[in-house]
C-alpha cells in the first residue's frame, strides 16, 4: 500500500536549485533513511512532503486517511502550557481519553473519573497509558506540570518526539530524532522504532541507527535522488559503484565532447543545415562532461602545538550543586594519547568535568594541576556564535591566512575549507545561508586551526552530515594529542576512543578500558549474571510464606489505573499458582522417578522461577506506585 507519492518535486532558492525532478514513494512498512551532506536541502525536503513548504515543481499526494507524524529540527507549541497539554495536545481520541483519565484521578473527580474510564475502555486506551508512561520516563520528561517555555532546547525536542511517538501515527518523518539523547535513551529509541510497525522516514547521522532500523536509503545528492534497498551498510557498497561509474561516465563524456566540439566549430555559421538531433545531443553532452567527479581524496590534517609531560592531574577532586553530588573524590592522569570518550545519562555531570578541567569550573573539593604546555581546544553546542553578515572565508582569515600541516607544509585557508567540505563558492556565501550543520563544522575548523594539543569535544556530532564526520574522524584519529569525547554516536566512539569514563550516578565515575561497543557487552554479561544470580537464589529459598504473605497482604490506597489494579491482582494469583506448581514439583523430585522425569521436573522449576522473579518485579513496581 502506497502511503505517500512525490512527483518531479523542485525547490530553489534563488537563481539555484536546491533540487529538481525528484519522484519517489513511500509504502506501508518502508523503514526509509534520508541521507545527504549538510546543504543538500534535507531539511527542506522533508517540509515539502509533509506540507510545510511548497514544492516549486511537481506535487506530493498523501493517501486519504493516512496520519502522518512529523518530528522537525525546531519544533514550536505554545509556551504558556504544560508540557503534558503539549503532549496530548492532538486530535488522536486515544490520547484525549488518557488525558481525561489522567486530569480526573489528579483532581480527585469521581464523577469524571466514572466518565474518563468509560472512554478507556471504549478507545481501548489502557495501553496508551502504559505506553505514555514508559515513553516519557525513557525520553526523560518527568515533570510534565513544567510550562514548555521554560525548557531548554534540548528538553523540548525530547517533548516533541515523545509527542509524536504516541501519537502513534502511520506514517512517522523524523529529523534528526537522536540529537540531544543520551546513549541509553538512543539505544531504547532505536529499539521502539525497530520492533514497532510504524512506516518511517528519517533523517540521522547515527550509522548504527541506520543499520539496525532502515530497509531502504534515499540519498540527496548534487540535486537528485538515489535509491538503494538495503540497510546503510549496503548503501556505502552501491554508492561507491555508483560514483565509480558516473566518474568514468563523465571521463568518456568530456572525450566524446572535444570531438563534438570540433565538429560544432568546422559548421559554417550562416548555414542552417546542421544536423539538429547532433547539436541537442551536444548540449546534453555539454552538461554530463562539466560535472564534478566526486573527490574522495579530501583530508584534513592540521599541525598541533608541542605537549610536555605533565598534562592534567585529577586528585580526589569533587563537585556538586546544592545538595546533589555530580562528582565524587575522581582522580585520573592525564597522557600523551590519551583518546578517552565520556558517556552517561543527561544531567550526570559529564559537562561539569570537561568544564572543571579547562579550568571554566573550579572543584568543591581536590586538585586540578595543568601543565604549562597544554593548549585546549574546546568544542561547545553553545559557543555558536556567528555575524550572520560575515562570508565563510573572512571568519577564517581572521584567524589565521595561512595554515601548517602536520606534514610541515602550509596551505591556504581556502584550501582548507575545501578538505573540509567548503566548495569554493561555498567559502564566499554569507553565514546566514548556512545550514546548521554548515555552521557546526565551521566552529569545529575553527577551534583546529588554532592548534590545540588537548582537544575537547562535547557532543560534535551533533547536525553534522556522515561526510563531514569521516572528514573529523579522520582527522581525530592521525591527532597526536589528548582527546576527550561527549558523545551519543556509538559508531564515533567506537572508532576513536580506547577507554571511557562512565558516569554511573550520586558522584561516581569508573573508568573502563575499551570502546562503547565493549563496554556494553561488558554491562550485558554484568546484568546476565545479576539474573542468574538472583535466580540461583531464589531457587535455593523457595518463599512459600513470601508469596502467601503477598497475597493476604491488605491493599493501601493508591493511584493506579483501572488497568494496573487489575494487573496486579492478577500477578498476585499468578506467583501463588505458580509457588504451589513448584511445591508439587519439588515434593514429585524428593519422591524420585526416572531420570528424564527428575530432569524436566527440574527445567520446570527453572523456567516457574525465572518467570516467577519477572512477576515479583512487577508487582513490587505496582506498589511503589501505589
Amino acid at each position: 500500500m502506497n502511503y505517500l507519492s512525490a512527483e518531479n518535486i523542485a525547490k530553489s532558492f534563488g537563481d539555484r536549485w536546491l533540487f529538481r525532478n525528484i519522484s519517489f514513494g513511500i509504502s506501508r512498512g518502508d523503514k526509509i533513511a534520508l541521507i545527504g551532506t549538510n546543504g543538500t536541502g534535507k531539511t527542506t525536503f522533508l517540509n515539502i512532503l509533509t506540507g510545510k513548504l511548497p514544492s516549486d515543481e511537481g506535487g506530493v499526494s498523501v493517501k486519504k486517511d493516512i496520519r502522518v507524524g512529523y518530528l522537525d529540527q525546531s519544533p514550536a507549541f505554545d509556551e504558556t502550557l504544560p508540557i503534558l497539554e503539549v503532549i496530548f495536545s492532538s486530535n488522536n481520541p486515544v490520547a484525549q481519553a488518557v488525558k481525561r483519565y489522567e486530569l480526573a484521578i489528579e483532581t480527585d473527580n469521581h464523577d469524571e473519573l466514572s466518565v474518563a474510564m468509560e472512554d478507556m475502555d471504549k478507545y481501548n486506551a489502557w495501553d496508551f497509558e502504559y505506553k505514555t508512561k514508559e515513553v516519557l520516563g525513557w525520553l526523560g520528561v518527568h515533570n510534565t506540570d513544567s510550562l514548555y517555555g521554560t525548557l531548554s532546547g534540548g528538553q523540548r525536542k525530547r517533548v516533541a518526539l515523545a509527542k509524536v511517538l504516541l501519537e502513534d501515527p502511520d506514517l512517522l518523518i523524523l529529523d534528526e530524532p537522536t540529537n540531544h539523547l543520551d546513549l541509553d535513551t538512543v539505544e531504547w529509541l532505536e529499539e521502539y522504532l525497530n520492533t514497532s510497525n510504524t512506516t518511517i522516514l528519517v533523517v540521522t547521522h547515527d550509522r548504527y541507527f541506520l543499520d539496525t532500523v532502515c530497509n531502504q536509503v534515499l540519498e540527496l545528492d548534487h540535486g537528485s535522488a538515489y535509491t538503494y534497498k538495503g540497510n546503510y551498510s549496503y548503501f556505502l557498497e552501491k554508492k561507491a559503484e555508483r560514483e565509480e561509474i558516473e566518474a568514468a561516465g563523465i571521463d568518456k563524456a568530456r572525450n566524446l565532447m572535444r570531438k563534438e566540439l570540433d565538429w560544432i566549430r568546422r559548421q559554417p555559421k550562416a548555414r542552417g543545415t546542421k544536423a539538429k538531433y547532433r547539436v541537442d545531443a551536444f548540449e546534453e553532452l555539454k552538461e554530463k562532461a562539466s560535472q564534478k567527479k566526486v573527490d574522495t581524496q579530501m583530508e584534513l590534517n592540521v599541525r598541533t602545538s608541542r605537549l610536555g609531560s605533565k598534562i592534567i592531574e585529577m586528585e580526589n577532586v569533587s563537585k556538586g550543586f546544592g545538595e546533589r553530588q555530580l562528582i565524587k573524590n575522581f582522580e585520573y592522569t592525564f597522557r600523551k594519547g590519551d583518546r578517552i570518550g565520556i558517556v552517561g545519562q543527561n544531567g550526570m555531570g559529564k559537562s561539569t568535568l570537561l568544564n572543571m578541567i579547562t579550568g571554566e569550573l573550579q572543584p568543591d573539593s581536590g586538585k586540578i594541576d595543568k601543565g604549562e604546555t597544554v593548549q585546549f581546544g574546546y568544542y561547545k553546542q553553545s559557543d555558536l556564535v556567528f555575524n550572520e553578515n560575515q562570508r565563510v572565508i573572512d571568519i577564517v582569515k581572521d584567524v589565521a591566512e595561512v595554515v601548517q600541516l602536520g606534514t610541515g607544509e602550509t596551505v591556504t585557508v581556502g584550501n582548507l575549507l575545501q578538505a573540509f567540505l567548503f566548495s569554493p563558492s561555498k567559502q564566499y556565501d554569507f553565514i546566514s545561508k548556512l545550514s546548521g550543520g554548515e555552521k557546526r563544522r565551521l566552529q569545529l575548523l575553527l577551534i583546529l586551526i588554532k592548534q590545540p594539543n588537548f582537544l575537547i569535544l562535547d557532543e560534535p556530532t551533533n547536525d553534522l552530515d556522515i561526510a563531514s564526520l569521516n572528514v573529523l574522524e579522520e582527522f581525530l584519529l592521525n591527532f597526536p594529542g589528548c582527546l576527550v569525547i561527549v558523545s551519543h554516536d556509538r559508531y564515533f566512539l567506537d572508532r576513536l576512543v580506547e577507554h571511557i569514563f562512565v558516569f554511573e550516578g550520586e558522584g561516581k565515575v569508573s573508568d573502563f578500558p575499551g570502546n562503547y561497543t565493549e563496554l556494553r557487552d561488558y554491562q550485558d554479561d554484568m546484568e546476565a549474571e545479576k539474573k542468574l544470580a538472583e535466580s540461583s537464589k531464589s531457587a535455593k529459598s523457595v518463599p512459600v510464606a513470601a508469596v502467601k504473605e503477598v497475597v493476604v497482604a491488605p491493599v493501601a490506597k493508591r493511584k493506579l489505573s483501572f488497568k494496573e489494579q487489575k494487573e496486579m491482582e492478577t500477578l498476585e494469583a499468578e506467583m501463588a499458582q505458580m509457588e504451589k506448581k513448584k511445591t508439587q514439583l519439588l515434593e514429585n523430585i524428593n519422591k524420585g522417578g526416572s531420570h528424564v522425569e527428575v530432569t524436566n521436573w527440574a527445567v520446570q522449576i527453572e523456567e516457574l522461577t525465572n518467570s516467577q522473579a519477572e512477576k515479583e518485579m512487577r508487582w513490587l513496581e505496582l506498589s511503589e506506585n501505589a
